[in-house]
This record gives structure tokens, C-alpha cells and sequence, in this order.
């Protein structure tokens, strides 16, 4: 039964990573941290196993999303290839600051981005496309900032790089697609540095690889590839903003969730 929610989750998160360019990260990491305190996975870690699993699945998850966009000349690779640089350099530390953080905190920050991220999503908060984008040295410093702040929430970096490039007047089909494309390498390396700093850890369940839970992985990998694919297609045909206002409930339900157990375990 918990291997079939891992696919239902997966195919959610596909839909998701497909059709917002998010990774699919903030639905899988409050996802999983329910998953694991109903499995009684240690309390200490299993906010952390619910980071670096999220950020392993949206390795799969970035491939197909990619692929999709790309077909629909969705993804402006002059862009993205300065951003990969330094996303790869964020990602690193960004996992490595996760792992120094206690189990609450790392739950106050994440239900703190949620809330923030449902509101931006409920009230159709955009910045104005009034500058161009800039140098490709720019590039690289936004996406270690990018890639740092995604590692420490799980997610793929969307909520974060979508808003900068219609800033930067991209548009927003290719804000997307090009989204999409910095999920995979933000996720990559946040996911080897997750294997990395939980390693040897004593408290984690068995089957697991450092802070990277393989059952949750498979489960989710299987389903988030072909739906991920469904998701990029919707994207250029259903009514974003209708969409977007409804998962900001839910994330705003997430959040403040994760607030009142941080709350009490602080």
C-alpha cells in the first residue's frame, strides 16, 4: 500500500513539474515527511530524508519535463547554460547547510516557503517584465542563489527561477520550459551531496542511501517520468492562474502544518 501512494505521488508530482516548472518539490517533501512519520522513521531525520529523496526524484522528473519543452522550443538554452553553473555550485551547499540545520528548523523554513509560495500563487504576484537579461556572469550568481534556496526546500528551483526570468522578459512558456531545465541539475548534485552528508547516519530506515529513501524513489521516479510529460503538454493549454490559485490552498494548508509542528518541537 505505501509503494502504490509513492506512484499516485510520483504522477502528481509530474503533472506538476510539467506544468509549472516547479520539480513537483512542494508537493513531494510534505508528502513524504507524512509518509515517514506513519512508518516511524526517526523524527530527527526524516525531514531531511524527505528533502534529499524529493531531490533524487526530480531527477527523473526534470528528463521527461525537458524533453517535453524542448519539442515546443519551450527551453532558451543561452540562458540556461550560465544558470547550470551556478545552480550546480548552490545545490552543493545548499544541501550541505540542510544537513547542519535540526529537524524543526529545517521544518519552520520549509513551511515558511510554502506559505509564501501559496501566496504569491493565490494573489497572481509576478514581477514586471521591465529589464533584460543580464550577462552571463548575472546568470551564474542567480543560479547559486537559486540552486542553494532549492536544496534546502527540495524543490527543483521553479517558484524561484520563473518569477526571475519573466522579470527578465522571457516569456513566460519559455520561463518554464527553461525552468524545467535548472530543476535537473539543481537536482542531481543536491541529491549526490544528500547521499554524501547522510551517510552512515544511525537513525535512518533500512534502504535508504544517506538521506535518499530508494523505495520512495522508485515508486515516484516510475510514475512522475510519463506524467511529467502529460503536465508540460496541459501547461500550454489549461488556465494557469485558475490552477495556480487552487494549489496555493494546499500549500498554504502544508505550511501551516509544518509551522505548528516546528512550533512545538522548537
Amino acid at each position: 500500500m505505501v509503494f502504490l501512494a509513492y506512484l499516485a505521488l510520483g504522477a502528481l508530482a509530474g503533472v506538476l513539474a510539467g506544468l509549472f516548472g516547479i520539480g513537483g518539490g512542494l508537493i513531494i517533501v510534505p508528502a513524504l515527511i507524512f509518509s515517514f512519520e506513519l512508518q516511524g522513521v526517526a523524527p530527527s531525520v526524516a525531514t531531511h530524508l524527505a528533502v534529499g529523496t524529493s531531490l533524487a526524484t526530480i531527477i527523473f522528473t526534470s528528463i521527461n519535463s525537458i524533453r517535453a519543452h524542448h519539442q515546443k522550443q519551450g527551453v532558451n538554452w543561452r540562458v540556461f547554460r550560465p544558470m547550470a553553473v551556478g545552480l550546480m555550485v548552490g545545490a552543493v551547499l545548499g544541501a550541505q547547510t540542510a544537513s547542519l540545520m535540526p529537524a524543526a528548523q529545517l521544518k519552520l523554513v520549509i513551511g515558511i516557503f510554502a506559505i509564501t509560495i501559496g501566496v504569491q500563487m493565490a494573489l497572481a504576484l509576478k514581477p514586471k517584465p521591465h529589464r533584460s537579461l543580464p550577462g552571463s556572469g548575472v546568470l551564474v550568481g542567480v543560479g547559486g542563489g537559486i540552486g542553494w534556496a532549492s536544496a534546502i526546500f527540495g524543490i527543483g528551483g521553479g517558484s524561484l527561477s520563473v518569477p526571475y526570468l519573466t522579470w527578465c522578459n522571457v516569456r513566460m512558456q519559455q520561463a518554464v520550459g527553461t525552468s524545467a531545465a535548472c530543476g535537473l541539475p539543481i537536482a542531481l548534485m543536491g541529491a549526490i551531496t544528500n547521499i554524501w552528508e547522510g551517510w552512515g547516519e544511525a537513525a535512518l530506515p533500512e534502504y535508504s542511501l544517506g538521506f535518499i529513501y530508494l523505495p520512495a524513489l522508485a515508486g515516484i521516479a516510475i510514475t512522475s517520468m510519463p506524467f511529467a510529460s502529460l503536465g508540460a503538454k496541459l501547461a500550454h493549454r489549461l488556465p494557469g492562474d485558475v490552477l495556480k490559485r487552487i494549489f496555493s490552498v494546499l500549500l498554504f494548508i502544508v505550511g501551516g502544518r509544518f509551522l505548528y509542528q516546528a512550533w512545538g518541537q522548537l
